[in-house]
C-alpha cells in the first residue's frame, strides 16, 4: 500500500476489486482545501476508462508485476504473438492490450510483458526503439537542430517530428511512451 500521491502514469493499481493502469494523474490543491490527485484510469479486464479523486491522504495497492522479456512475433488480425525467450511459450495479446506502443513494434523486438496471477495484462515498453525513415520532407541546406522540427514516417507506419537535418533512410531513436525524437543513429 502506498499513498496516492506516489501514482504515476503507467502504474497498475487494485481499485474496486479490479486491475487498473494509471494513464494520467494531475495533482491539486484548490485554495483551502485539501488536496487531491485527479487520476484517468484504464480498468485491465473490460478496457474501459475511468477519472478517479483520490484524496491526498488516501492509500492506494500497487499490484505486485511478474515481468518476463519476450520477443514479438507477428500480428495476426487484431491479436499479436509474442515468445517467451527462455521457454519459448508463446502468448497472444491484442491491440487494446498492446495500446499505443503497438506503433513502434517490429518483428523480432523484445520487450517486457507484464503478468499478474499468471494473465498477461501489459506491455511494459523499452526506453527507446531505433526505427528507419521512410517519408520526410528534404532537408535544408545547413539546417541545424533547431526549435523547428519537420514530419517524418517511420517504417512502422507512425509519424514523429524530426529535426530538419534527418534525412530518408536514416535511422532515428525514438521514445515509445510519448512518441518524441532522442537522437539519429550512426
Amino acid at each position: 500500500m502506498g499513498q496516492a500521491t506516489q501514482l504515476r502514469p503507467g502504474m497498475i493499481i487494485i481499485h474496486g476489486g479490479d486491475l487498473f493502469r494509471v494513464t494520467a494523474v494531475h495533482h491539486l490543491t484548490p485554495g483551502n482545501k485539501r488536496g487531491f490527485m485527479q487520476t484517468k484510469m484504464k480498468n485491465l479486464r473490460t478496457g474501459i476508462g475511468t477519472e478517479y479523486k483520490f484524496r491526498s491522504e488516501d492509500r492506494v495497492d500497487q499490484a505486485i508485476m511478474d515481468n518476463r522479456q519476450m520477443q514479438y512475433l507477428y500480428a495476426e488480425g487484431d491479436m499479436h504473438t509474442f515468445m517467451d525467450t527462455e521457454n519459448y511459450e508463446q502468448i497472444s495479446l491484442s491491440a487494446e492490450d498492446i495500446g499505443d506502443l503497438l506503433s513502434f513494434l517490429l518483428p523480432n523486438t523484445v520487450v517486457g510483458i507484464e503478468f499478474h496471477d499468471g494473465k498477461a495484462v501489459g506491455i511494459n515498453p523499452p526506453s527507446s526503439v531505433d526505427l528507419e525513415v521512410i517519408d520526410t520532407e528534404p532537408s535544408m541546406k545547413g539546417a541545424t537542430a533547431s526549435a523547428s522540427y519537420k514530419h517524418a514516417k517511420l517504417e512502422t507506419g507512425v509519424t514523429v517530428q524530426v529535426p530538419p537535418f534527418v534525412q530518408v533512410g536514416d535511422k532515428v531513436r525514438v521514445n515509445p511512451a510519448d512518441g518524441s525524437y532522442l537522437e539519429r543513429v550512426k
